[in-house]
């Protein structure tokens, strides 16, 4: 059984794909709404919705007239681009076992370029932290976030390892509700080469991301580097209309 709470909904969504990855389901064949409630003492609106969501995000098909089934080129996608994760989370979905080091923590002025990302004055402090994510000892991601220094509550090195929407709403008392994200393919040289352990020249993939709260105000820049011979994203497009 699972437990009701306020997310039920992704809460069967999420026990549905572990099964669904497990290979618990008999030639893929996805269990009727009906079965599904039964099973998990949750009601069939619950099961739809869950279901619709992974339809949406393609882990499973419908056929007319022949069911739900597991989607196999759907389950090749280990990070879903749309949403918010932890890089650990990433690594881990990707099969590594993940660690983090932090880099550094500063407290700078920010320049135009920040300052106009994130509303704020130009020379307002900011917390700039740095963060390489490792498979074991080998770097497979760089992360630089920028946090203006008047959201912070105590000294910007506590919990400084938590994923950055974590610590904005445990020491900032914001929740990050989404990420205005651009994907920039980079050519590593210099200090993010020798951090990520790569030679200069070596292409890579880097999020460029503000990132806004519950009230529409952003509150973290974030530029996030990976290496595309570790790491890769998928996603399905969809033609639009009919």
């Amino acid at each position: 059984m699972i437990a009701r709470n306020p997310s039920l909904t992704d809460q069967v969504k999420a026990h549905l794909k572990e099964r669904i990855h497990a290979g618990a389901f008999d030639e893929g064949r996805i269990p009727s709404e009906t079965v599904l409630a039964a099973e998990l003492g949750v009601s069939r609106t619950t099961i739809r919705d869950a279901l619709s969501r992974l339809e949406h995000e393609g882990t499973i098909y419908r056929r007319q007239g022949a069911g739900t089934f597991v989607n196999p080129p759907g389950l090749r996608i280990r990070s879903r681009l749309e949403e918010m994760w932890s890089y650990e989370d990433v690594l881990r979905a990707h099969g590594f076992t993940p660690s983090v080091r932090i880099l550094g923590i500063d407290t700078l002025p920010a320049d135009a370029s920040v300052a106009d990302d994130l509303s704020i004055p130009v020379g307002a402090s900011v917390i700039v932290m740095e963060k390489l994510f490792l498979e074991d000892a080998e770097p497979v991601a760089l992360a630089r976030n920028v946090i203006p220094a008047g959201l912070l509550r105590g000294e910007p090195a506590d919990h400084a390892e938590e994923p950055v929407f974590a610590y904005l709403e445990a020491h900032c008392d914001r929740r990050l509700a989404y990420y205005l994200s651009e994907i920039v393919p980079v050519v590593l040289g210099g200090v993010q080469a020798a951090r990520l352990g790569v030679v200069d020249g070596t292409a890579a993939i880097s999020f460029e991301e503000v990132g806004f709260d519950q009230d529409n105000e952003p509150v973290v820049r974030a530029t996030s580097i990976f290496r595309d011979d570790l790491l890769r994203f998928r996603l399905i497009r969809r033609k639009t209309g009919t």
